[in-house]
């Protein structure tokens, strides 16, 4: 879902409402000499934007509580003026965490800029995207306030993620008409520098996961869409694949052993794009 959104700003860019490296239009940043007008949209997509949310990963917290990494998921709020009104906790682009607020906020973006471009938010993923590259069965879940959850909830059957997969595979250009910016999928695949100063070499753009540690038995230049229970959409430039992975949620280590054995089996059956 994550990626889903981050591919919806790609669109809005493409269209020249938003640059991939303006400030975020958020309104609640607005306020004289708040520092979060630092934060840049291609920051947010790097889940490196430096905004303050608890979640169970961090060193300090305490389990007695409800992390709010979950509470916009279950809480009955408005999940963009939830995400929107927490602080910042580090400059923007300087550390690399993976938390909810930031897709949230990009989804935030999407309806700000859908609206500000006289485009009726709620059917824009569809006319705008999912028309655009064959999707037929997409839905996008919202929290009560009709908002469209940035950070999970989103359904496709896998011929669908796979189309989105291909989009990427092709550069944002589908059947000769560019949909995202170019060089949108460079974005999306290169490792964000706040993970890689820290050492994990794991995150892209567009909230995009990427392959920089190896492993999984495919190249480097993968990377891919993660969602929970181990589904996942995996571009492999290289070979000229996408790979869809659903199937009943029991936790994300049974797929993924699965999956990397399917990995190594494709690598030897497939041979590199020349």
């Amino acid at each position: 879902t994550k990626s889903l959104t981050g591919t919806l700003v790609g669109v809005l860019i493409e269209q020249g409402v938003y640059d991939l490296w303006q400030p975020a239009p958020i309104p609640e940043w607005q306020g004289e000499g708040d520092p979060r007008q630092e934060i840049r949209i291609g920051d947010i997509m790097r889940m490196s934007s430096g905004i303050r949310i608890n979640a169970p990963s961090d060193p300090d917290y305490n389990p007695d509580t409800y992390a709010d990494h979950y509470y916009l998921y279950t809480g009955t709020v408005n999940s963009y003026e939830y995400a929107a009104t927490r602080p910042q906790q580090w400059p923007p682009n300087t550390i690399g965490r993976y938390r909810n607020t930031d897709p949230v906020l990009a989804s935030y973006l999407v309806r700000l800029g859908a609206e500000s471009a006289g485009m009726d938010y709620h059917s824009f993923p569809q006319q705008h995207l999912f028309d655009r590259i064959g999707i037929r069965d997409g839905l996008i879940e919202t929290d009560p306030y009709g908002n469209f959850l940035g950070q999970g909830l989103a359904f496709m059957p896998a011929r669908d993620w796979a189309r989105l997969g291909n989009l990427y595979l092709q550069d944002g250009i589908w059947n000769g008409e560019r949909i995202l910016p170019e060089g949108y999928a460079e974005y999306a695949s290169t490792v964000a520098p706040a993970w890689d100063a820290d050492g994990r070499r794991v995150y892209g753009g567009a909230f995009f996961w990427v392959n920089g540690e190896g492993g999984l038995g495919i190249p480097e230049t993968a990377y891919r869409m993660l969602g929970a229970g181990g589904q996942s959409t995996t571009i492999i430039p290289t070979h000229g694949l996408v790979v869809v992975r659903l199937g009943k949620y029991t936790g994300s280590g049974p797929g993924a052993d699965a999956l990397e054995e399917a990995f190594g089996l494709l690598m030897e059956a497939v041979p590199p794009v020349e």
